[in-house]
């Protein structure tokens, strides 16, 4: 892939951090709604990317990616500390505080839905001219903002298979019995293993999880559609 390429496909980098970033400080805002200041103390409920940051999953596996495959196919931040013992009610303060990510990578793809739109009017409205500065800007934010759909379909999707230490194991672990929740949740970390495995491993299973993507991100797509034509 040579240059060219990469700057083509650095546009979702951007998009791609704010994504994980409000991901985590959705755990955070959640969590101490439900009792715990864990990760209010330690400045975790902030659009300032920089307390969010893993420097492994936010920036180095990105940018292998984009290197690699001219694309991004995932990126994670900094887990959000949090001590379920501040919350009233462990299993469904728990489960707030899970969904609370994932839930809004779907609210920012319908943002990125409407910002798709309105750039896409602001060029035809302003007429601008192709190969000015100002065409390559909005073409710049309008392809952004519709990559930015199928990102955080995708992060919402990926967060919530039942796998630890993905958001929906915690769903997964607070329907369980309580012995069979502490088995399931002592997967921790090796669930990562899992995760390779049936990507890599189980025949069909990339299929049926970019079917599930698309499945989620039609509704989106079919709005930008009646309006970008």
């Amino acid at each position: 892939m040579d240059l060219k390429s990469y700057a083509e496909n650095i546009f979702i980098v951007p998009i791609l951090i704010f994504s994980v970033v409000i991901h985590e400080m959705a755990h955070a805002w959640v969590a101490l709604k439900c009792g715990d200041t864990t990760a209010k103390d330690l400045g975790r409920i902030t659009l300032n990317p920089i307390p969010h940051i893993d420097l492994f999953g936010s920036i180095l596996v990105p940018l292998f990616s984009i290197i690699a495959t001219g694309r991004v196919f995932i990126a994670w931040a900094k887990p959000v500390p949090i001590d379920p013992r501040n919350f009233r009610s462990f299993k469904r303060d728990d489960t707030l505080v899970t969904i609370a990510g994932p839930l809004s990578n779907l609210i920012i793809a319908f943002i990125c839905v409407i910002f798709v739109i309105v750039f896409y009017y602001i060029t035809i409205l302003t007429d601008t001219k192709q190969s000015s500065f100002g065409f390559e800007f909005l073409n710049y934010m309008f392809k952004m903002f519709y990559a930015g759909i199928i990102l955080n379909v995708s992060l919402a999707v990926f967060n919530m298979l039942p796998i630890p230490p993905l958001d929906g194991s915690h769903v997964l672990a607070n329907i369980l019995p309580d012995e069979a929740a502490i088995r399931y949740r002592n997967i921790g970390l090796m669930g990562i293993f899992i995760i390779l495995a049936l990507f890599n491993f189980v025949p069909g299973f990339t299929q049926f999880f970019v079917s599930v993507i698309s499945f989620v991100a039609a509704p989106y797509l079919n709005l930008v559609d009646i309006f970008v034509r």
